[in-house]
């Protein structure tokens, strides 16, 4: 019992992932046929912050490189990154084996980059997310086992 509660504890996180997603490419669709660049301008106003500091220069240079077809492609990219987390998240909610092997593959992934992130920029939140992600995989991997051996 302990056991599907934590797997379904992982799929409220992967479709809560999806929906956080999906709603950032819509986002991005809206802004299409729009001026990107005066939207993250008034947006780095309304924050209070000081357009010449490191994170909301990048913010506005990024902004400012936006055209349809790349507000487009990022809409797309986004779209398709919520669907796989919402598959994922319906096979985790289901009991379905295959999501529990797609979860640990799809967290397995992003390993090497959160080594790397907490190599260069050592922090408690690199060294968090690690250890969550490390966590869920490891719980997938002994859950598959698990179901394994009962057969």
């Amino acid at each position: 019992m302990r056991l599907s509660r934590g797997i379904r504890t992982v799929a409220v996180l992967e479709a809560s992932k999806g929906i956080v997603v999906l709603l950032t490419g819509l986002g991005l669709f809206a802004l299409v046929h729009q001026d990107v660049q005066r939207f993250a301008e008034s947006l780095v106003r309304h924050a209070h912050l000081n357009p010449a500091a490191h994170t909301p220069r990048v913010f506005l240079e990024f902004a400012s490189k936006l055209d349809d077809a790349r507000l487009m492609q990022l809409a797309m990219a986004a779209i398709a990154y919520a669907a796989v987390r919402m598959i994922e998240a319906y096979g985790l909610w289901y009991g379905r084996a295959w999501g529990e092997g797609f979860a640990a593959a799809s967290g397995a992934v992003y390993v090497p980059f959160e080594l790397r992130e907490l190599y260069h920029r050592p922090g408690w939140l690199a060294a968090c997310l690690l250890a969550l992600n490390l966590a869920i995989v490891a719980f997938m991997l002994y859950s598959l086992r698990r179901r394994r051996s009962a057969r």
